[in-house]
């Protein structure tokens, strides 16, 4: 123990200047707590010897079903939250009162191109203004005492009409706001860009594969990244979106972005005879001031996985080999953990996280990884490890430079896939140029391999100290503190914390959902509190649940917890009974035509199986049946969420989309 406290107070030791402008250890400004994004709190009246007693302070129900995905901010006692489509709610965050509430209007049309569900991942807070990134393309300024609008600017301007979305946070680096995009999927091509806090104006911006070289280069490094392509990629937007992951290193003055997957995923219909495809799968350092390209190190040259490199990025000092290294942290989709030196981009180590199979292991000196022959798979169905969610995801981890490990939710799984024979890009819809699936045997030897679990991760020595089972492919954020605990939520729809040590289960409450998001810590009144969204949903719901039925759930609510407190969840209404649906037979060709329009329509929000994510389709009521063309062709139900598909699916396309899910849920319902 009297290392561990040594530790603790060289941790605790006064902050940077940057950090301490930025509100004291008490408040959480951003998606992070600090620059670093380490998820780290100092607090620690909150601690492994009293945690047992925490209980809940006060809740909120957010009237949605959808995946919850942000992390709150708290600020002077306030605190500010966002859920799905963008509407923004301050709370007194001593009583749970709400002080104002803020509705973008987003407009639910986007709902149609936006992968995996319309969630987002938190705001962002400068000197009075709450910072909102709407997913159809908005960034909005709103005075945090009121919650009016003071000035919004569309991030899409300029761009050509390629299907963007936002669903990451924005973040302020000492007055400039930095914001992505996502599209990736549906092929864009990928930019970050800088706005002025005060006044909305466009500072810079940064794309992250080139484009079509007959209209010149923006920039030496698009040039650059241009020599690693081949063919007429631009045509197909390229891919490389940055739909999540930035940080920033304030002494340096270098911005970090995570750079997405290609579009198509499948690179010979992208860049014909190969190349690394700059910068996708990358993380690329940034000069803050001018957005000029400092250093990259890619991770997955050639991307064809849907391996993104826009995980959640952690910044550290680590000494390595008996010398202090500024370093950042990531695990990326690919299922190795990487540290580099943060000033150079220097590969200093990696290592799996789990089990993998498109690389054997990564060069020790540039970290480049070996390829094996599976990572060609071709029009083979083949089982790729880790699958497209990833080793691991968008979950924030978190540091703990008291302990000097990381938590994170890992997922050990399989995904099948194979190069589609032809390939027509569509609009808006998913376009990854690869089939995901095969017959019933590879598709159960896939499912057979998925395992998950929270991680304490030693980035030094890039060995496991310790994990916490989960169930298959099940993830969440973390959250460290001072008090040597770790908090998440868990599979189990509860939230519980740990021995940030040791992993020993310290205390656990029902919260009758499946929390995503990552947990906060703040204080008000000298009292500390414990927050967070709880709120299934999203991408990795259509994995969690592709192997059974979705448990009863409560609508997405933000909970917040303290020492002591004695609050009570209201009961989970009846599960109301399930009706088998009717039977339905399909002939071989509209059986293969359904399978098809629901992979290239539905799957992204439904699941492959018809099996959840955002609402499980096996157990639609007879009004939703007998409404289901109206649903799909007028949007009908479009203020909810559900896009109008009648400009893009004929009358007989619909039918037929209608059989094959209706069959789907008949096959599945006896199973159970």
């Amino acid at each position: 123990m009297t290392a561990f406290f040594a530790a603790a107070l060289l941790a605790l030791a006064p902050a940077s200047a940057a950090d301490r402008a930025r509100k004291g250890d008490g408040d959480w400004t951003t998606i992070g707590r600090t620059y670093t994004e380490q998820f780290f709190s100092p607090l620690k009246k909150i601690n492994a010897d009293n945690v047992k007693t925490l209980g809940l302070a006060w809740f909120k129900d957010l009237g949605t079903s959808r995946g919850l995905e942000s992390t709150p901010l708290v600020v002077d006692g306030v605190m500010y939250n966002t859920t799905p489509f963008n509407t923004t709610t301050a709370y007194d965050a001593k009583t749970g009162k709400q002080l104002w509430s803020f509705d973008p209007q987003t407009d639910r049309e986007f709902t149609r191109i936006t992968c995996c569900d319309v969630v987002t991942r938190g705001l962002a807070y400068w000197k009075g203004k709450i910072i909102i990134a709407t997913l159809d393309g908005r960034l909005i300024a709103l005075n945090a005492k009121t919650g009016k609008q003071m000035w919004t600017a569309n991030t899409f301007a300029g761009e050509p009409d390629w299907p963007y979305t936002i669903t990451g946070a924005p973040r302020v680096f000492d007055g400039r706001i930095l914001i992505g995009n996502a599209g990736a999927d549906l092929g864009a091509r990928g930019y970050v860009t800088a706005y002025d806090v005060e006044t909305g104006n466009k500072l810079w911006r940064f794309y992250t594969v080139p484009g079509d070289p007959k209209k010149g280069f923006e920039n030496k490094a698009m040039e650059m990244a241009a020599k690693t392509w081949n063919g007429e990629w631009w045509k197909l937007g390229g891919g490389g979106t940055v739909w999540d992951g930035i940080t920033y290193d304030p002494e340096l003055k270098l911005i970090y972005i995570g750079v997405g997957n290609g579009s198509p995923w499948v690179q010979k219909f992208r860049s014909p005879g190969g190349g690394d495809n700059l910068f996708l799968a990358s993380i690329v350092a940034l000069n803050a001031d001018t957005g000029e390209y400092v250093w990259h190190f890619q991770e997955t040259p050639g991307e064809q996985f849907d391996y993104t490199a826009v995980q959640p990025m952690v910044l550290a000092d680590l000494t390595i080999n008996g010398r202090l290294r500024k370093v950042i942290m990531q695990a990326p989709k690919n299922g190795y953990f990487y540290v580099l030196d943060r000033v150079t981009g220097e590969f200093i180590s990696g290592q799996a996280l789990v089990k993998l199979n498109w690389s054997s292991g990564l060069d020790p000196k540039t970290g480049r990884p070996n390829f094996t022959p599976l990572a060609n798979y071709g029009e083979r169905p083949t089982i790729i490890s880790p699958a497209f969610i990833g080793a691991h995801n968008w979950h924030p981890m978190a540091f703990s430079p008291l302990t000097g490990l990381v938590y994170l939710s890992v997922t050990e799984n399989g995904g099948v896939l194979a190069e589609r024979k032809e390939f027509t890009p569509q609009k808006n819809v998913s376009n990854p140029g690869a089939q995901m699936g095969g017959d019933i045997k590879i598709q159960s030897e896939a499912a057979n391999m998925a395992k998950a679990w929270l991680s304490a991760w030693d980035p030094v020595q890039q060995t496991e100290r310790w994990r916490v089972q989960r169930a298959p492919n099940a993830s969440a954020g973390t959250l460290a503190t001072a008090g040597n605990i770790v908090f998440q939520g868990t599979s189990e729809q509860t939230f519980a914390a740990y021995r940030a040590d040791t992993g020993e289960k310290l205390w656990e409450m029902k919260v009758d959902n499946m929390p995503m998001a990552a947990p906060i810590t703040y204080t008000v009144g000298g009292t500390q509190y414990v927050a967070l969204n709880a709120g299934y949903g999203g991408g990795l719901a259509h994995l969690e649940m592709a192997s059974g039925r979705q448990p009863m759930m409560a609508k997405g609510r933000l909970l917040v917890f303290a020492l002591g407190a004695r609050g009570m969840l209201p009961p989970l209404p009846a599960e109301p009974p399930r009706k088998p649906p009717p039977r339905v037979g399909m002939n071989d060709v509209d059986l293969k035509k359904g399978k098809e329009l629901y992979e290239t329509f539905c799957q992204s929000c439904h699941g492959s199986q018809v099996r959840g994510g955002i609402k499980d389709l096996r157990y639609m009521d007879d009004d939703t049946r007998k409404t289901f063309r109206d649903i799909v062709a007028k949007g009908t139900r479009q203020g909810q969420g559900m896009p109008n598909f009648g400009d893009t699916l004929a009358p007989e396309d619909v039918s037929i989309l209608q059989q094959y899910v209706t069959l789907r849920a008949y096959e599945d319902y006896g199973s159970e």
